[in-house]
């Protein structure tokens, strides 16, 4: 939504994971539907058109890897999303607070800056997907996550 710092308009854009085990399955732990990304892009058109420069917060493990998220157009949601920031005639800032993994961060994650925290990580792939894909178990997490090099 709309906000301000000092005299400057903004758009903000984030997830919300949630700060408990209830408000996390609730929030569905920051994995946004598609509805959630369209949402996104709806207020960075809004942005674009009154010439509001945009900052995204991105904490978020993906996209809701859900069967009826893909049936609802995941992939598409994401694409163009990011095909649309890329195209956006506004600055947009992208400030990565916690982890921002797979497509489902850069559905909100392409800028002209990218800020990142200091104990945040930004990657294609989560370290616990990639030693599921890798060693067909989350056991090797800490190992795939060296490999992957995950540090700001």
């Amino acid at each position: 939504g709309l906000g301000k710092i000092g005299d400057q308009s903004y758009m903000f854009v984030g997830q919300q994971k949630g700060y408990n085990t209830k408000t996390r399955q609730y929030r569905n732990f920051g994995m946004a539907n598609p509805e959630g990304y369209r949402k996104a892009l709806r207020l960075m058109k809004s942005a674009e058109k009154f010439g509001i420069p945009v900052v995204t917060f991105v904490d978020t493990p993906g996209a809701y890897p859900g069967l009826e998220a893909e049936e609802r157009g995941q992939g598409e949601a994401i694409a163009r999303n990011i095909l649309e920031m890329t195209r956006l005639k506004v600055p947009i800032i992208v400030v990565i607070i916690g982890e921002g993994a797979s497509g489902g961060a850069l559905g909100i994650g392409v800028g002209d800056k990218v800020l990142m925290l200091e104990n945040t990580w930004y990657s294609v792939i989560s370290p616990e997907s990639c030693s599921s894909i890798l060693w067909r178990s989350w056991e090797f997490k800490e190992r795939a996550a060296d490999a992957l090099k995950l540090t700001a």
